[in-house]
């Protein structure tokens, strides 16, 4: 079986996900085509030659419906024999398309694929498609909660405090800061320009810098009272009878943000980037999925990177860099307690604290800029892993070549 390589990833800046983003009057298939184009651009692609294009989104709905892989392609000036397909595997979205071109071009039936992500949440927001998973009657039934209230019990569980939360989150923002300040996100930010080639954002505009510990202390946990007075919390019971209270401590400061974005990543086999000239910068070592129980469904990252860990024949200490999705603050807290990774070597430049979580492209996003980082460092393994709503985790080990 061939082997599948990584020859560039890009991305747009992440803009607020509200109506005062500056990405907000950006329509996502037009961001996801800046993402497409640059791709082709900085390659050079022929892209009647990309056998497909595979897009991560969560919200299919409204401006995100109707297979915005296939139409965003088109945007982009592909050739019309570059087909799309785009998939849901809720926030492991834009993994999941990465993954799925992996084993298109491992299998051998496909030499090249444009993966990626896209998610407009200014726009369409989240929730808006419907769906059992914001049913009710659908949770109680099969015992699932809401995100929010899961990540406080991942805390509660594993000792967890509000202040090792919030702590972490403006360990986020600083090395997220340091990160642009460096210039580390310049081999893959795009900046995205309006028709007129005028800029409108070229640089991610979410952090927040000048957060500490003490202001995030007088925020108001977010799902103490969905938890406690809407009777939530209950329904952990019967899964974890030895907690006998949930600690609620996330908060808007400690939680993922809200924003807007886009990205693509080329995959293909060795030989065709020799073909069209490409230097692959990473081979693709191993993927893996796996479900997890519903209402803890935040720990899905564990067993993840353990199942991906043991089909690449490697153990967490061959690992140099790895990409933990921030969720919510206690996610990497509890992927570094469980399977013993340092601080020093979890999202080095931030996370989605500080940076944003655009659902359908974090994935992809993640894979470039865990990319980027080797590179930077001289280092040569990344993992990128993401917690998924419904209990699922995800999972990619990559090696630069």
């Amino acid at each position: 079986m061939p082997d599948a390589y990584l020859f560039d990833a890009v991305r747009t800046p992440r803009g607020r996900g509200k109506e005062n983003g500056s990405l907000y009057t950006v329509r996502p298939i037009d961001l996801l085509a800046a993402s497409l184009r640059a791709l082709r651009d900085r390659n050079n692609l022929p892209t009647e030659q990309v056998d497909d294009v595979v897009i991560g989104c969560v919200t299919q709905t409204g401006d995100q419906g109707g297979c915005i892989a296939r139409f965003a392609a088109l945007e982009a000036g592909y050739h019309v024999d570059a087909p799309g397909v785009t998939e849901n595997r809720f926030c492991g979205s834009g993994l999941q398309a990465v993954n799925t071109a992996a084993a298109m071009v491992a299998s051998g039936y496909f030499d090249m694929v444009v993966a990626g992500g896209v998610e407009s949440m200014s726009r369409v927001k989240m929730g808006a498609d419907g769906g059992a998973i914001w049913d009710p009657a659908t949770q109680w039934n099969v015992g699932s909660v809401p995100q929010g209230i899961s990540a406080d019990l991942l805390a509660t569980l594993n000792g967890i405090s509000r202040r090792d939360v919030d702590t972490f989150a403006v360990e986020s923002q600083r090395r997220a800061a340091t990160a642009m300040e460096h210039h580390r996100f310049d081999r893959s930010v795009v900046a995205f320009r309006d028709i007129n080639g005028q800029v409108i954002l070229d640089k991610d505009e979410y952090p927040r810098p000048d957060t500490t510990v003490e202001k995030l202390g007088e925020l108001q946990p977010s799902f103490a009272m969905m938890g406690r007075q809407f009777g939530l919390d209950t329904l952990t019971k019967e899964r974890y009878p030895e907690v006998d209270r949930i600690n609620h401590i996330h908060h808007a400061g400690n939680s993922s943000g809200i924003v807007d974005g886009a990205a693509a990543v080329l995959v293909a086999s060795k030989e065709k980037g020799v073909a069209l000239g490409l230097k692959p910068r990473a081979r693709i070592r191993a993927v893996s999925l796996c479900g997890t129980d519903a209402v803890l469904m935040l720990a899905g990252p564990m067993p993840a990177s353990r199942k991906a860990l043991a089909k690449a024949k490697m153990n967490v200490g061959d690992i140099d860099l790895f990409e933990v999705n921030e969720a919510f603050a206690a996610v990497p807290l509890a992927y570094m307690k469980e399977l013993g990774v340092p601080h020093e070597k979890v999202n080095v430049n931030g996370g989605a604290i500080a940076l944003g979580h655009p659902l359908g492209a974090t994935g992809a996003m993640l894979l470039g800029t865990v990319l980027d980082a080797l590179e930077d460092r001289n280092l040569t393994t990344g993992l990128v892993t993401l917690c998924i709503g419904g209990g699922m985790g995800i999972a990619t080990i990559i090696e630069r070549v």
